[in-house]
């Protein structure tokens, strides 16, 4: 882990943190972005929007590194 891509890193995290949010919402129905950020604010649609990214990067890089 200590030699990680900086970009693989923030990947890694927002990813992690899309995760609990889900968690959150489907076992307390609490949106933790919306609580903080505010539910039409754009930089809650810009979070999402860079967690999603996050997963495409990860998905990519766990299919690049089995081969």
């Amino acid at each position: 882990m200590a030699n990680k891509d900086p970009v693989e890193l923030i990947a890694g995290i927002l990813v992690i943190i899309g995760g609990i949010n889900w968690g959150l919402v489907g076992l307390l129905n609490l949106n933790l972005v919306e609580a903080i950020f505010g539910s039409f604010d754009p930089l809650a649609q810009i979070i999402y929007v860079l967690v999603g990214l996050s997963a495409l990067y990860v998905a990519y890089a766990m299919y690049v590194k089995k081969k």
